[in-house]
């Protein structure tokens, strides 16, 4: 074989392979983004799961206080009917997603609120129990919403950058939408004694 068609052949063998690795580091890359989406939605479900145990401990103690019992037990209701497709996490779907679950922490620190009027309810080791794993799963939200951000940041700037943004649009990856805080939560709440 002639020296010049080794050398086209060896340029093309680099080229195939680039890309192959290129195109499989991309897709590796989107099912993380992915799977840390299941992570924040398993979070969300948690919560939404210990919510009814929540109410029900709460009822016993407050039943004069319906209105935020069924505040939080509408958010949740709200919250859980809304469902994102990880391949399909538009800004758009995703601020509506967050919004909800907002909406549910809102109604879940009303809740936690009012508890403050019992103090039989708040020595309740049932309460209590329940309290702190609502705690835990919110720090638990809080981890696995850091980590899609991650992950996002990741994927974005690995198709942003030359020469992997080309791979990326010749096969159609696509820029992943962020958590953003939640509106007002750049102020800090005021605390009076």
């Amino acid at each position: 074989m002639k020296k010049s068609t080794i050398i086209i052949l060896v340029v093309l063998a680099l080229l195939v392979i680039w890309g192959v690795t290129g195109y499989n580091g991309l897709v590796t890359m989107d099912e993380n983004v992915s799977g840390q989406w299941s992570n924040v939605e398993t979070q969300y479900q948690r919560r939404a799961d210990l919510i009814p145990n929540l109410v029900s401990t709460v009822k016993g103690y407050a039943s004069h206080e319906q209105e935020t019992l069924e505040g939080v037990v509408q958010a949740r209701s709200q919250a859980t009917q809304i469902k994102v497709d990880a391949n399909d996490l538009t800004p758009e779907k995703l601020a509506e997603y967050q919004k909800a679950q907002g909406a549910v922490t809102s109604a879940l620190g009303k809740l936690l609120a009012i508890t403050e009027n019992y103090p039989d309810l708040k020595a309740n080791q049932n309460f209590l129990e329940l309290q702190a794993q609502l705690e835990g799963t919110e720090n638990r939200i809080n981890v696995a919403r850091t980590n899609f951000n991650n992950a996002a940041k990741d994927f974005n700037t690995a198709i942003r950058r030359f020469p992997k943004n080309i791979l990326a649009s010749l096969f159609g990856f696509e820029k992943r939408a962020y958590f953003e805080a939640a509106e007002g939560s750049e102020t800090a709440p005021t605390v009076q004694f």
